[in-house]
């Protein structure tokens, strides 16, 4: 009992109290803490003397106020966990899904597995039966928004978008699972679900283990219920102690009940949803603390106050609480005082909110609570919410100082949460500029931008907003039906969709691709109630029936278009002209909305169309627009010259041209390129109105002179010396003409163009510009004027006034480009229009490109890409993926592109108060085409001002042009950077312009390093010295740097001690400046004086040489001898001092830096000589050569080898890989020039040497594309083959350029005649292809000869066909038939049977596998041409072969076998003549020598056997074991050339040019063929015949074509093979359809009996479509196979297919069907016991086995046991196997069976010894003597094998022990 009390505590018990002392103890914590507050308080205001106290007093006071705002926390997805109880409300009701909404803004789901048992169980009985169960209803039936449900968290997931979402689950086991039976008490609240239907009531699951609850009909008899039904009933008795209990579901009870003490509730089974007596406990700002049930503490959110209540509570007032929820951990229990909560089992009545979607502007902050959100307070007083996610766009940018209670915020109401009657914000700038924000914000034929998401092959899912994605349907992907639509759409990409259905309710979103719907300007029908009479509109084609087409448009709407309707012309197949999903343009007809019945027309209705014109015309007139008037007009469409807008409110179209958008030239193309149709334009200019359009101007110039009335409306209101305002319309090369807003023109002629010469008027003005022009002439007659351009003509008052409100315009315009931009959906885009210049940034180093500039990466959008150009990197060494802070000058809103610059006065510029109108030094930073940007020189601030005085100044010359880093004097107009950044400003007078301080080449100076030498240097001190050269001095280092340390002498003069003055012996790799400290005192030896200004070494009589700054030397040699080495600074120049180094002197040199663009070292040898290093003698290494800047560091000592002098610049060129000579046998680093295809590479070396790569000296292995990895600018190891000419020979064979890799040398090098070798087999690149053969390039200067009798034998030699299947560069490999060094010949041969290789042809992609009909014309061709030249002899001789041919036909057999028909065709071969090239070359008369050598050559064809081996099983005699069934092959391959084209003997090859025919034909007409001649040749003729036909005769020969396989398969119909063949046939010419309908008819075809034939025939079926074909069209022939054969073979033929081509997922699972199908077979275990030990998974092997054991009957156990150890023996673990063998054996120890398989296993897979040990066993046992016998012949045998003569002996002397002692067993 006392363990039950435990387990089970009562209310009111001593144990239950034990349990409830934590909260207890809080309780009175709390108490205290206010208690002591109190009496702090009262004490401080006693003693005012204690400062500590109070100091003290406040902390802890702000530590209390803490803590109580995280006690108050209000709930967040984090302070949730699994097993977490909480009540909340139906939100949304889907067919698989409830959306709860919870307290504090919070939403979860519960799924429909998660509602009870009873209902799951009835869903799963429905899925089995795949129909619908009447008592089963669906979730919307038992489920309504609003309903109040108890919850428990089931789970926190979170989602692919890295979003948290909360599980829930209401199945009452679940809920209830707190609560035993024992615990049950009548008047308990609950909630369970009703499990069945009984006759007098329900059966209601409420999740208690052990408990009946059952609600009786009698009570309740208004409850009609289903199963499933969700239920708050009360408990009304209880017995059986909890075992059965009776429950009601009356309204009025329910809504009354009350938790009790009584009913001994605790903290552990405590249920939300209970309503309690509570009493207030503690009041805060955050909200209430309660005492509820006598013992429990709870908490109330501000949230969940009474709102007309809130600040009315007080300690200790009694109030009505529902419990919310209950942390399973921390026993932490909110409750609600909400009225609508106080009653349970009444829904919630307000269930949505009308305000969602609306943006409000300045919300303020009402609270802010750090893991949960924000309150806001609206217009009309309630509360709103923000969760935290939806107060930032990201993490990174959310500031918790923003939410300060007061601050303000522009949000978005986006839901509405009914537990807290709450309206959910969010601050994220996507939903607030979101288009749509809930499907029901969507209507039908509404254009909607999206991103795709997925492609399917239903169609693509397109995102169209937070939380919605819509579906293109795969027959509205385009106009035309797309089959690959992942070749034209990507994920990511951003698309235009127009929508076709939207039901908000399933959200579901149908939408098109069509261009022509989703441009259509046509009216839309979206329901049939738009459909009028005469509307045309655009559809798309759903169905083509033989009565005419249904069209459907929006929403579902659809209509038909009759027969007679679909054109003017009769169509009498409709079916034929029209396709579904076709795009058609429809006149309605006639519509019934009743019915929704619509007839439609394609005959467009052309006799209402002038009707409708007339009516538009005098509508316009109506509503036109007058030159000269303002309107808004509406962004249409963007065009390539400008915009199409409608103007309002008529929306009369009229065009804006991009020149007209703005004054400044360069704002016009920024201004079309950010303008979106949809966006409105106010105060726009009507300039002229034609027929067509109207044409507007929005340029603000021109539209206030018209506003002022200035602007003429005609030429007699012109007077000369008038200015007026217009703009270019055209330029010709005599003037310009200007219009002006009125619509009047003038002529500005080139000599009063401008003040400047005017070569080009295009120079000085473009078409659009906005110009002051003055009127010098008017001839009113002629209606012109002239006009002048000239600023002195045209000025308009103080230019610095003009300039500055020039400059304030385009930065106005520019700031309207940046609203526009941040309207933008892109996140990139609005970061930029926030950019401002002035900015600074933390940026990462991308990447720095040739011209010095610097890529910079990882602003605040990841995309965003920063440029600092050349000046502005500073000079600085920058590398990738360093940080630095750079500052932004200028954002380029059309390249979307940031500049910016890494100058540090820029970066940390100086904040200091600036007055108006002052004037300031400044240097230019930025320009563009209208205005600058520069930094002042004082305290960097950046400052615009314009570069145009005057509309009319945009020309100027070079010379007047600024440039960046130019000095200028400006006059400040605003002293504060505005919205845009900058201060503003005007230029001063040109003459106080300052040019850029002169850059000193990059290649003498480091200005960085410079610099900062200058600074320590200089030291502003002008003091004289009176040292010279040799004299020692004392002083202290000031600072140490890489390459140089400066020393303070007495008296402050500076000394500077170069990184070689400073040890005699460096040692190579150390800095010789760290072995010196700052504040360290040295000796050291005056050696020269360099000017401060010109930086050179001055002689001691220089005058200036006591200003100087003194080098030093430190070097021990120096200090001691007087013979000290000075530095000679006697008129020596600087090229002089060079010209004392040799060429291969070694000099130790210090590095200074790497020049990134020149590629070189940058080096001193001494304080007055430099050097420089090409990068590509630094090193043999690609990896030093690729980061040079990370291998050196600067200061570091290197040893250098001498090169040469640059006389022209004084350095030293040095080389750090030794003596830099380009000889033969040399390896150096060079750069690819060039990449000549099929030629090879041209190599450029330091100091201008170029080199010449052949294609045979790329690699040592040949590839097809052997340049393919070639380009501009690589680097490359080569090795100098010669240098006899100017252009060196090189090679980059590993072999020669890298001989420490040893590689493979594949295809050796051939340079000469002499490298060839009679039968060698080379590769080599066809070079072309020549009338008599292939030349094939085998070396640089190698070039064989392969004849047409030796390329290939597929086909005759055409040599259209040679060139498309030998290109030239084409790789091939060849065999050396002969070699005629003499005559620098070399004959080869591409023949199959000669290099081992797939035909020159057959392995092409396509074979060009010449049908019967395309052979018979070649025969035709060649019997044509013989005609010409033959006598009548040969014609008749032809006559015979025709009658031949006809009789062949139906010749099926040979009588030669293949092996003489080979042993002929190798004896002709050896009988070729010797000097067969030079008879190629001489092209003799007789040619039918080669042609007969063709005709028995056996061709192999590689790719068609590969096809064959895939195919199936290699039928021959006995049928092999499924295990291990061979692949189909062919036992020879085809031959082509056996056909009547050789009869003709005489003939000339094809290949032949026709020069050889036209040499032949002159010695036929002087010689004419005698008698005899004649009578040999028809002998010869008849010979050939006879062989011919003895060749087709033979049984051996295998068929060549389609119709010889048919005459094949009509004589054995009933042979598999042939068909096979056939098929493989087909196969081989890449004809899958062709090699399908021959199985088709191989099955048909072979007799029923015939199983095995037929079966062979199925698998190779399955063979081809597991490798040709679908998956769908495997499955079915598959399933017919089973149908028509043993199904078991089957299933084994297609798991052995799935294995073999590796598709182990499918095998496995065909095995699954497979064991479930034939669990009584044996063969099916064995097999997928093979098929997992193969897949290494031994442990699975064991369950496979244990289950076969399972199945099998216990006969079959030991065979089974033995396969499976044989398997282990073969696949898997040998010692597991023996353990089988061995367990079995002991078990069954006389099967001699297993016995001998354990014998035969170990004989193959263990050592002799154990084969030994098993054995001895077996000869001991006592079998039969037959059986031993048996086992003592195999013992024999084995020793007579393995063993020696003694070991054979003793089995022999045991064999004899067993004979006696078996006799005289038998004789006792």
């Amino acid at each position: 009992m006392a363990n039950l009390e435990e387990n089970f505590p009562r209310g009111g018990t001593r144990k239950s109290h034990k349990s409830e002392k934590p909260s207890q103890q809080a309780v009175e914590q709390d108490n205290l803490f206010d208690i002591s507050t109190e009496e702090e308080s009262t004490k401080r205001k006693k003693s005012q003397k204690g400062p500590m106290k109070t100091k003290k007093l406040k902390t802890e006071k702000r530590e209390a106020k803490k803590s109580l705002r995280e006690k108050f926390e209000i709930l967040s997805v984090e302070s949730l966990c699994e097993g977490m109880r909480i009540l909340g409300c139906v939100k949304e009701v889907n067919e698989l899904e409830l959306v709860i909404s919870l307290p504090n803004g919070l939403q979860g789901f519960v799924q429909v597995t998660e509602i009870c048992d009873a209902y799951t169980q009835k869903l799963n009985e429905q899925v089995a039966q795949e129909e619908p169960l009447e008592d089963l209803l669906r979730l919307p039936d038992l489920f309504s928004p609003g309903m109040l449900v108890r919850c428990v968290v089931s789970s926190l997931d979170i989602t692919d978008r890295g979003k948290k979402t909360v599980k829930l689950s209401v199945n009452p086991k679940h809920v209830n699972k707190v609560l035993s039976a024992e615990a049950l008490r009548p008047g308990m609240l609950l909630t369970g679900t009703v499990s069945s239907l009984e006759d007098h009531g329900y059966l209601v699951d409420i999740g208690v283990v052990g408990t009946r609850a059952f609600l009786s009909l009698q009570k309740n008899k208004g409850a009609k219920l289903k199963i499933g039904q969700y239920l708050t009933c009360l408990v009304e008795e209880v017995k059986s102690n909890g075992g059965i209990v009776s429950l009601s579901v009356e309204h009025s009870e329910i809504s009354s009940a009350f938790a009790t003490e009584e009913q001994s509730w605790n903290l552990n089974n405590l249920l939300p949803g209970l309503v309690v007596k509570a009493q207030v406990q503690k009041v805060t700002q955050f909200g209430l603390q309660l005492n509820f049930l006598t013992f429990f503490t709870g908490l109330v959110d501000f949230m969940h106050l009474e709102p007309k209540k809130i600040g009315a509570y007080s300690s200790a007032q009694t109030v009505k609480a529902c419990i919310l929820c209950i942390h399973p951990r921390t026993r932490v229990v909110r409750l609600s005082l909400r009225p609508i909560f106080l009653q349970p089992g009444r829904p919630l009545t307000r269930i949505s909110f009308q305000k969602i979607g609306a943006v409000l502007d300045n919300v303020p902050v009402q609270g802010f609570f750090e893991k949960a959100g924000a309150t806001f307070k609206l217009r009309d007083g309630t509360l709103a919410y923000a969760r935290l996610s939806h107060l930032s766009d990201s993490k990174k940018l959310f500031s918790a100082e923003a939410f300060k209670p007061g601050s303000t915020h522009k949000c978005r109401i986006i839901d509405y949460s009914q537990m807290d009657e709450l309206a959910l914000l969010s601050l994220r700038k996507s939903v607030i500029t979101a288009q749509f924000l809930r499907y029901h914000d969507i209507t039908s034929g509404t254009v909607i931008k999206g991103t795709v998401l997925a492609i399917k092959a239903f169609g693509i899912l397109v995102k169209v907003g937070e939380q919605m994605r819509g579906l293109v349907p795969s027959m509205h992907l385009a106009d035309i039906m797309m089959k690959n639509p992942e070749k034209k759409y990507h994920l990511g990409d951003e698309v235009k969709c127009r929508v076709l259905h939207c039901d908000p309710e399933a959200k579901k979103l149908i939408m098109t691709l069509k261009k022509t719907l989703v441009t259509s300007k046509l009216p839309a029908i979206t329901c049939y109630e738009d459909a009028k009479p005469g509307l045309q509109t655009h559809g798309v084609i759903i169905r083509v029936k033989s009565y005419g087409c249904i069209v459907k448009f929006y929403n579902n709407v659809q209509g038909l278009v009759p027969k007679h309707e679909l054109s003017e012309q009769h169509i009498p197949d409709p079916e034929r002209v029209f396709y579904t999903g076709q795009v058609v343009k429809v006149a309605v007809l006639n519509c019934e909305p009743s019915k929704e019945r619509m007839l439609l027309s394609f005959k467009l209705l052309s006799d209402s169309e002038p009707k409708n014109e007339s009516v538009e015309s005098s509508q316009k007139k109506g509503r036109a627009v007058n030159i000269g008037q303002l309107v808004d007009v509406k962004v249409l469409e963007k065009t390539k010259d400008g915009l199409e807008v409608a103007v309002l409110p008529h929306n009369i179209p009229a065009f804006l041209p991009t020149p007209h958008l703005s004054d400044h030239v360069a704002n016009g193309p920024l201004l079309h390129h950010w303008l979106q149709a949809g966006d409105t334009l106010h105060r726009v200019l009507c300039l002229s109105q034609g027929e067509k359009h109207v044409l507007l101007c929005r340029k603000p110039a021109l539209v206030s002179t018209v506003e002022g009335g200035q602007d003429p409306k005609s030429l007699s209101e012109i007077q000369p010396g008038m200015l007026l305002l217009g703009f270019v319309k055209s330029i010709k090369d005599y003037g310009v003409f200007v219009q002006f807003p009125s619509g009047l023109n003038g002529l500005a002629p080139k000599a009063i163009m401008s003040d400047k010469f005017v070569t080009t008027p295009s120079d000085h003005f473009v078409v659009g510009q906005t110009v002051v022009a003055k009127v010098t002439n008017v001839d009113e007659e002629k209606q012109r004027m002239l006009l002048s351009l000239r600023l002195s003509d045209c000025s308009l008052g103080n230019s610095a006034n003009t300039s500055f409100i020039l400059l304030c315009q385009c930065l106005e315009e520019l700031q309207g480009v940046r609203s526009l931009m941040s309207n933008q959906d892109s996140v990139l885009i609005q970061t930029l229009a926030e950019m401002t210049p002035g900015m600074v940034l933390d940026v990462m180093v991308q990447k720095v490109l040739e011209d010095g500039s610097v890529v910079f990466s990882g602003g605040p959008v990841p995309d965003l890409i920063l440029k600092a150009s050349r000046y502005h990197r500073a000079g600085q060494e920058v590398e990738s993926g360093q940080k630095r802070k750079v500052v932004v000058l200028h954002v380029d809103m059309l390249k979307v592109e940031v500049h910016v610059s890494l100058h540090q006065d820029l970066v940390n510029r100086k904040a200091r108060k600036l007055r108006k109108n002052s004037r300031h030094q400044g240097i230019v930073q930025h320009l563009e085409e209208s205005f600058a940007v520069a930094s002042l020189m004082e305290t960097g601030q950046l400052v615009a001002f314009s570069l145009i005085s005057h509309l009319n100044d945009t020309f100027h010359f070079d010379s007047e042009k600024l440039h960046v880093g130019q000095g200028v004097c400006l006059t400040l107009k605003t002293t504060e950077p505005g919205v845009t950044g900058l201060i503003l400003a005007v230029e001063g007078p040109a003459s106080k312009r300052t040019q850029s301080p002169a850059q000193r080449d990059s290649e003498t100076v480091d200005g960085k390093e410079e610099e900062e030498e200058d600074t320590d240097l200089t030291v502003r001190n002008k003091k004289k010295h009176g040292l010279a050269i040799g004299d020692k001095v004392t002083g202290t280092i000031k600072s140490v740097k890489a390459t140089h340390v400066v020393v303070t002498l007495e008296d402050g003069v500076i000394g500077c001690i170069h990184a070689s003055r400073i040890l005699d012996d460096v040692p190579v790799g150390t800095s010789p400046t760290t072995t010196l400290k700052v504040g360290e005192t040295v000796t050291a030896r005056v050696i020269g004086g360099r000017d401060v200004k010109t930086s050179k070494f001055l002689p001691i009589s220089h005058p200036r040489f006591v200003l100087t700054i003194l080098e030093l030397s430190i070097r021990p040699s120096d200090l001691k001898k007087d013979d000290y080495n000075a530095l000679n600074t006697q008129s020596v120049s600087p090229m002089e001092k060079t010209l004392q180094y040799q060429a291969g002197q070694t000099v130790t040199c210090f590095f200074k830096k790497y020049n990134v663009i020149k590629k070189w070292l940058e080096v001193d040898v001494a304080p007055d000589i430099r050097g420089r290093i090409p990068l590509l003698l630094t090193s043999l290494s690609f990896k030093v050569l690729k980061h040079p800047d990370k291998k050196f560091q600067i200061g570091q000592a290197l040893k250098a080898t001498v090169v040469s002098s640059d006389i022209p610049k004084a350095f030293l060129c040095l080389s750090l890989i030794g003596p830099y000579k380009l000889e033969q046998g040399e390896i150096a680093m060079g750069r690819v020039l060039s990449v000549a295809p099929n030629k090879g590479l041209t190599i450029c070396f330091p100091f201008g040497k170029i080199g010449k790569v052949s294609l045979f000296h790329v690699s040592d292995s040949y590839s097809e594309a052997p340049l393919e990895d070639f380009f501009p600018q690589k680097i490359v190891r080569c090795y100098v083959l010669s240098t006899e000419h100017s252009v060196l020979a090189l090679s980059l064979r590993s072999s020669r350029a890298n001989r420490e890799a040893k590689s493979k040398i594949e295809d050796p090098e051939i340079n000469s005649i002499q490298d060839v070798k009679e039968g060698q087999l080379l590769r080599g690149y066809v070079k072309t292809v020549l009338s008599d053969g292939v030349l094939v390039s085998l070396g640089p200067s190698v070039v064989g000869l392969a004849q047409y009798s030796h390329v290939s034998q597929c086909s005759p030699p055409r040599k259209e066909l040679y060139d498309h299947y030998l290109p030239k560069g084409k790789l091939v490999t060849a065999k050396i038939l002969r070699v005629n060094p003499e005559k620098s010949q070399v004959k080869l041969s591409l023949l199959p049977s000669d290099t081992g290789k797939p035909d020159v042809f057959s392995a092409s992609p396509e074979p060009p596998l010449l049908n019967q009909k395309e052979r018979k014309e070649g025969a035709e061709e060649r019997a044509l041409k013989g005609e010409e030249k033959e006598q009548k002899s040969q014609k008749r001789k032809e006559k015979n072969q025709k009658g031949q041919e006809e009789t062949e036909m139906f010749s099926q057999e040979k009588k030669e076998p293949q092996k003489s028909q080979r042993s002929r065709q190798g004896k002709r071969e050896r009988q070729e003549p010797a000097s067969e090239l030079e008879r190629v070359s001489k092209r003799p008369k007789q040619s039918g020598a080669p042609e007969e050598d063709d005709s028995g050559v056996e061709v192999y064809y590689r790719e068609g056997e590969d096809e064959m081996e895939q195919l199936g099983v290699l039928l021959r005699g006995k049928q092999a074991e499924p295990a291990e069934v061979p692949r189909l092959q062919l036992s020879s391959g085809f031959i082509w050339d056996v056909g009547l084209d050789s009869l003709t003997p005489a003939l000339p090859l094809r290949g032949e040019s026709s020069d050889s025919e036209e040499d032949e034909k002159p010695q036929q007409a002087k010689k004419k063929k005698g008698k005899k001649e004649r009578e040999l040749e028809k002998q010869k003729a008849e010979k050939e015949l006879s062989r011919i036909e003895e060749a087709l005769m033979d049984p051996g020969r295998q068929p060549e074509s389609a119709d010889d396989f048919d005459r094949l398969v009509l004589s054995s119909p009933d042979s598999s093979i042939l068909w096979l063949q056939y098929m493989a046939f087909h196969l081989q010419a890449t004809e899958i359809e062709k090699a399908r309908a021959v199985a088709e008819r191989a099955l048909k075809t072979i007799s029923f009996r015939e199983e095995q034939e037929k079966l062979n025939v199925w698998v190779a079926l399955l063979n081809l479509e597991n490798m040709y074909g679908s998956q769908e069209s495997l499955t079915k022939v598959f399933e017919r196979a089973v149908q028509y054969n043993e199904p078991l073979k089957v299933f084994l033929h297609l798991a052995d297919i799935y294995t073999k081509s590796e598709k182990f997922k499918e095998a496995g699972e065909l095995y699954s069907r497979m064991l479930k199908r034939f669990r009584q077979e044996k063969a099916v275990w064995i097999k997928y016991g093979a098929f997992v030990l193969r897949r290494s998974q031994p442990g699975a092997s064991h369950r496979v086995l244990q289950r076969a054991l399972e199945c099998l009957p216990t006969k079959e156990h030991v065979d089974v046991i033995t396969k499976f150890a044989q398997l282990e023996f073969q696949l898997g673990d040998a010692e597991r196997a023996k353990a089988i063998f061995e367990n079995t054996l002991s078990t069954y120890p006389k099967r001699t069976d297993v016995w001998s398989v354990y014998i035969d296993m170990t004989i193959k897979h263990g050592s002799q010894k154990e084969v030994r040990e098993i054995f001895e066993r077996v000869i001991h046992l006592s079998l039969a003597p037959k059986k031993m016998k048996f086992f003592f012949k195999r013992y024999l045998d084995y020793e007579k094998q393995h063993g020696t003569e003694k070991d054979v002996q003793a089995v022999k002397a045991k064999a004899l022990d067993y004979v006696e002692a078996k006799s005289s067993a038998l004789e006792d």
